[in-house]
């Protein structure tokens, strides 16, 4: 699977080259249709004006191409429309392009359809089409932080998870909606993106205060392969950097002046809480147990995702089936993304995972593998009930769990949930932000860590 973060920042490699790459490869037909209908509209005025409907056809057809650089800087797109309008060049280009291997991540590869030619496999990153806004993501999260307080302590803590080492998924899924919105409704406007991208760097700061508190209700030692808060700073202390967090977002999203967007950023929070209380308090009974799991699976992790990409469609004004069509897209990613999490729980290594695993049955939490287990050995619902507390209840569950079928059970319902996300994503105008939605599926599906 693709690296999907660097050291810092969210920039790797030669990442223009990468894109210019990508996009040359996206429109290369496009080149060969646009050569051909140039040598007819040239060849001779009086054809030009005897075919009226061919000249308007022509018209179209460049200002579809002029709308396929939504979302890129000036400079970049206006490269490509001398591209497209001088096919000769797209080889020298492209070949140019190919010459640049060093540092290149693998990509996650999607099939597109492309007008006027056959169906060509694109290989799509969408932490590279994404460049412009992710690349200083944690620079302006650290900064925001950093000019909220005097306290230099509680900057450091507040800070400490905003390394560049987690994998962004939320603010990246969050921006690749918000630009295929845009696309969609074709508003190129930029402070439309800036907007947008400030509901991005909430929906990561609230995840990461998340972390923060949970850190302190777990007692972890270890997360993200270093020590977690709780085990560098007092509890006191780590809970109110926590609370900090949310606050500087919270300003951060009062700025917007958008009623509708705080008010659906607002459901985040109370969701996150909820779900927590749900964790910590409840002894279902059997036929409840998967409900509740769900539930409380879409609180504490879909939520933040759902509501984040809602709030990108709002703000652009989107109508109500849009703004629902993300909202659904998130649910199913934050659920799919989870479920996985609960399975590499029992499959991964520490060293992989950057945390200690079995940790759910440690907490005493039955997640998906283990009610999915329980079906096939029943004697996993005693200890479902008393949160694995009696000695061996850890070893013998991690055991039954891996000898059912709970870890297949699991990634099978996590892949429906990406399918889902997928046949909505494809309801949205074709773009290389669709498609990247698209690729977001296969990442979680397949990720390892």
């Amino acid at each position: 699977m693709a690296c999907l973060t660097t050291s810092g920042r969210l920039a790797c490699g030669s990442r223009r080259q990468q894109t210019h790459k990508f996009l040359c490869q996206l429109f290369a037909v496009r080149c060969q249709s646009l050569s051909t209908s140039t040598s007819v509209s040239s060849s001779s005025s009086l054809a030009s004006s005897a075919y009226p409907l061919q000249r308007q056809r022509q018209q179209q057809q460049q200002q579809q191409l002029r709308r396929g650089f939504h979302g890129l800087s000036f400079s970049i797109g206006q490269d490509y429309l001398d591209l497209l309008q001088n096919p000769h060049s797209c080889s020298h280009h492209l070949k140019y392009s190919q010459c640049s291997k060093t540092n290149l991540r693998q990509h996650s590869s999607v099939h597109t359809q492309q007008p006027a030619g056959p169906v060509r496999e694109i290989q799509i990153d969408p932490y590279i089409i994404l460049d412009d806004e992710l690349k200083y993501f944690y620079d302006d999260v650290r900064d925001l932080l950093q000019s909220g307080t005097s306290q230099p302590e509680l900057d450091t803590i507040a800070s400490y998870y905003f390394d560049g080492q987690g994998k962004a998924l939320r603010p990246m899924v969050t921006m690749l909606m918000a630009k295929a919105i845009n696309y969609h409704l074709n508003n190129e406007s930029h402070q439309l993106v800036h907007k947008q991208r400030q509901i991005a760097l909430f929906s990561e700061m609230v995840h990461s205060a998340s972390l923060v508190h949970d850190d302190v209700i777990d007692q972890s030692d270890f997360r993200r392969g270093k020590p977690s808060v709780n085990a560098l700073w007092n509890h006191k202390k780590v809970t109110m950097a926590g609370d900090y967090i949310l606050s500087i977002a919270s300003i951060m999203i009062a700025r917007l002046r958008s009623d509708d967007v705080t008010i659906v950023l607002s459901k985040i929070l109370t969701d996150l809480v909820q779900g927590e209380f749900m964790q910590l308090g409840s002894r279902e009974t059997e036929n409840e147990r998967f409900a509740h799991y769900l539930t409380k699976t879409y609180r504490k992790t879909a939520s933040l995702i759902a509501n984040a990409l809602k709030a990108t469609a709002v703000i652009a004004q989107a109508d109500d089936n849009v703004a629902e069509l993300a909202f659904q897209y998130g649910r199913n990613i934050g659920l799919a993304f989870q479920l996985v999490d609960d399975m590499l729980d029992f499959v991964s290594s520490t060293e992989q995972m950057g945390k200690p695993t079995a940790a759910d049955l440690k907490l005493g939490l039955a997640t998906a593998p283990v009610l999915f287990a329980c079906e096939k050995y029943p004697e996993l619902n005693p200890m479902v009930m008393r949160r694995f507390s009696e000695p061996g209840d850890v070893e013998r569950a991690f055991e039954l769990v891996h000898k059912s079928h709970g870890l297949e059970q699991t990634r099978f319902l996590a892949k429906k949930h990406c399918n889902e996300a997928i046949r909505l994503a494809q309801e949205l105008t074709e773009s290389p932000y669709q498609k990247g939605l698209q690729v977001v599926a296969d990442l979680v599906i397949n990720r390892m860590k």
